[in-house]
């Protein structure tokens, strides 16, 4: 999800994006340790995804 797009979201569509974005970064994490997952990379990204939402979250909050 592009900053572009996350910026045009309100808060409580930035925070239930949040949500489904924890629950499958945490089922991707589970899934590649149990058998490697074809593209890793999307972890790594899920991950900065959530950082953006998280960011774009407390700077809306204020």
């Amino acid at each position: 999800m592009k900053k572009a797009e996350i910026k045009n979201l309100s808060a409580e569509d930035i925070q239930a994006k949040l949500t489904e974005a924890k629950a499958e970064f945490t089922k991707m994490k589970l899934a590649h340790k149990i058998s490697p997952l074809e593209n890793p990379i999307q972890i790594k990204d899920l991950r900065k995804t959530i950082a953006r939402l998280n960011t774009e979250l407390t700077t809306k909050q204020q």
